[in-house]
């Protein structure tokens, strides 16, 4: 597992509320952000199936990336990579493998990676942390 910090941009949400939806939505912007700035393709945005979703979905080189990201403006609840539980990253891996049959990749190489966001209470980019490979497919919780 490898962990990446990237500070030091700042998007202008002033106009938002801070309610957890628009809050989340900002991380996801400076994640991808970020991914761009690391050569990523941006292949999805906000993936959804009836049973789950996936943030984004990249291409680094040849490998699909699976990106769940997490944002918090406090560690009240813990880190922000604390979320992406054994249950979540199991319905991450049951979207994953129905992104990779449906587009033909399943003899490709694939990673699941969590983005951690840090934001100020203004909404600013306090702290990204990119870890790669943070888990596995999972086929039980």
């Amino acid at each position: 597992m490898e962990c990446v910090r990237y500070i030091g941009v700042v998007l202008n949400f002033s106009n938002m509320s801070n309610s957890n939806i628009k809050i989340g939505k900002i991380g996801e912007a400076f994640a991808v952000d970020y991914l761009k700035a690391q050569d990523y393709w941006i292949l999805e945005r906000n993936y959804r199936l009836r049973f789950g979703e996936i943030d984004l979905i990249a291409r680094q080189g040849r490998r699909t990336v699976f990106v769940e990201v997490k944002t918090r403006r406090s560690l009240k609840f813990g880190a922000p990579q604390t979320a992406v539980t054994p249950t979540k990253q199991k319905q991450i891996s049951k979207v994953a493998l129905s992104y990779l049959q449906e587009h033909n990749l399943l003899d490709g190489a694939c990673r699941f990676d969590v983005i951690a966001v840090y934001l100020s209470l203004k909404c600013e980019l306090i702290d990204l942390q990119h870890i790669e490979n943070a888990f596995e497919f999972r086929t039980n919780a």
